[in-house]
């Protein structure tokens, strides 16, 4: 939402850079979140030291994509929804994180190899830990990486757990394919048979549908109640994973999944 937010004021003419513009609309958020009640523009603009009209610009923008609220009668802004979705998937993947780190320290330890937890973000899944085994290369699974949901194991752990409508919301066609190697589902027919066959086994795979060379497997965790949808998986380059991964990995989304449920 924030990028179609700094796209149209790229086209607009309204901004020169992207850097400036984004960090106006973030002290806006700032500002907006520190007040009780909604306020007038002109405090914004103060508070932020924009010009009144490049502050109005930056408010109408900030409202189409819900970040923040307009209220006519009384002339004042105030946060908006997506603002809130914000807080509130901070506030759902924290615990998270927190609770899953040392679970996924002890699996690196048990298979040797660079272990991960993602959460789905719409199509995509976000990395929020990443545990790199020793003397194991880079991977491009760094925290903050967003990927394609369809490519990944994590994402296809998760999206086997979905109901079939949301999945359709999210792939309605072809177009909604990407790949990075050329390989990995091209239409919805294709991901329903990978995900059935995900949801037969227990967990999922992909093969140097990422990064060629790499593959990855990965199991989702169950947090009866929680908006976020979460997985675990390990990765590694075209040496043996061993036969105890699969294992180490369903075992480790049971113990984030128990301690979620404790929490």
């Amino acid at each position: 939402m924030l990028d179609g937010y700094l796209s149209r004021m790229r086209d607009t003419g309204h901004m020169t850079r992207t850097v400036p513009a984004a960090t106006s609309a973030l002290q806006v958020l700032r500002f907006l979140s520190s007040q009780s009640v909604p306020v007038p523009a002109t405090r914004i603009a103060i508070a932020v030291g924009l010009p009144r009209s490049s502050t109005y610009h930056l408010l109408r923008a900030m409202t189409d994509e819900d970040f923040v609220i307009h209220y006519p009668e009384d002339r004042t802004w105030g946060i908006g929804i997506a603002a809130w979705e914000v807080g509130h998937g901070f506030a759902q993947q924290e615990p998270l994180a927190r609770l899953a780190r040392i679970p996924l320290a002890r699996l690196v330890d048990t298979v040797g190899h660079s272990a991960h937890l993602v959460v789905l973000h719409g199509a995509d899944v976000l990395y929020i830990i990443e545990e790199r085994a020793p003397g194991r290369p880079p991977l491009v699974t760094d925290v903050g990486v967003r990927l394609p949901a369809h490519l990944t194991a994590s994402g296809r752990a998760i999206l086997a757990s979905l109901p079939a409508a949301q999945v359709r919301a999210l792939y309605p066609g072809k177009e909604a394919f990407v790949n990075r190697t050329g390989k990995g589902p091209r239409s919805p027919v294709e991901l329903r048979r990978l995900l059935s066959s995900t949801r037969q086994r227990g967990y999922a795979t992909e093969d140097g549908e990422v990064t060629e060379g790499f593959a990855s497997v990965a199991a989702r965790i169950e947090a009866a109640g929680s908006l976020v949808h979460a997985a675990v998986a390990v990765t590694w380059d075209n040496r043996a994973p061993g036969a105890d991964v699969v294992p180490a990995v369903r075992a480790t989304a049971d113990a984030i999944s128990r301690r979620l449920r404790r929490a």
